[in-house]
């Protein structure tokens, strides 16, 4: 809270000691001043910080994958909830360590909407945290391939790795464009709770419900789908160790134009929709649009 807002406080405003949790117009508040230091990153700041969130982002998928493996005698609900719980790494990660992830990014909207981020630098911003979010992800996808730890578990974690990837490329185009919205309306929630965090504690704690929601419920996250599905493609292409498996999925969508057009596209849009008009948007309205007095 600004110094003029903590000095002549008024009817129906907000006031906060330094030990408890800033409430929501405050939390706007930070959300605005984030966007605007994010805009301030250099270039090869934005992009190194864009390699490790799509490799933190990947590194939770794998957490999820390895832990929901060989569980089908599980009910389907709590094989989801491990996996979202797992899941919950990877934002854990990008917010904690630091680092810049494009569905996250969707709430510098927030300064965009404040006129303190120009349009040019907001889409510039998303475009190349998007294209260092892939490179990141599908790296991972590879160094996890060359790995073999998909062959772990007596093959169950490949198992679990085609199973995911060929159910996203089989989604079709409204459906994941409705997934990916809810999704992001979670993730940007899950980054909007950590605004009222006072300890590292408080930002673990604020992010996992959200995340594991998302994860559970089957929404579609495109940082998350470039690792997942590339990871499955290349799984796909050990012709040996395929012919030894027994039951599996339907591979027949699982092809790179579907992963690319068939999925990335959809969802990278309902991501947006969610992050910035169910989200920054919303929050912008109530608490940050200038009003006429």
């Amino acid at each position: 809270m600004d110094d003029s807002a903590a000095s002549a406080p008024s009817a129906g405003s907000f006031t906060s000691s330094a030990l408890d949790a800033p409430p929501p117009p405050e939390m706007a508040r930070r959300g605005e001043r984030v966007g605007v230091s994010k805009a301030a990153l250099r270039t090869d700041s934005l992009l190194a910080l864009g390699i490790l969130a799509g490799a933190f982002i990947a590194m939770g998928a794998v957490f999820a994958t390895t832990v929901t493996a060989g569980g089908a005698d599980l009910p389907y609900g709590v094989s989801r909830l491990l996996a979202g719980l797992t899941f919950s790494l990877g934002l854990i990660l990008v917010v904690v360590a630091g680092a810049e992830l494009f569905t996250g990014n969707n709430l510098v909207v927030i300064a965009w909407a404040s006129r303190q981020v120009t349009t040019r630098r907001l889409l510039w911003i998303w475009a190349l945290v998007y294209i260092a979010n892939f490179a990141g992800s599908i790296v991972t996808a590879g160094l996890m391939y060359i790995s073999r730890q998909y062959r772990f578990g007596g093959g169950a974690v490949g198992d679990q790795v085609l199973a995911i990837a060929a159910a996203k490329t089989d989604l079709g185009f409204v459906q994941a464009v409705a997934l990916g919205a809810f999704c992001n309306a979670l993730v940007c929630l899950a980054v909007w709770l950590t605004y009222s965090a006072r300890t590292t504690t408080d930002k673990i704690l604020a992010i996992v419900p959200p995340i594991a929601a998302f994860v559970a419920a089957g929404f579609e996250h495109c940082v998350a789908n470039m690792y997942f599905i590339p990871m499955g493609l290349f799984v796909k292409q050990d012709s040996t160790w395929l012919e030894g498996r027994e039951n599996l999925p339907d591979l027949s969508s699982l092809t790179w134009p579907d992963f690319l057009v068939g999925n990335l596209v959809p969802v990278t849009i309902g991501n947006l929709i969610g992050g910035t008009l169910m989200v920054a948007g919303i929050y912008w309205f109530v608490y940050l649009r200038p009003t006429r007095q």
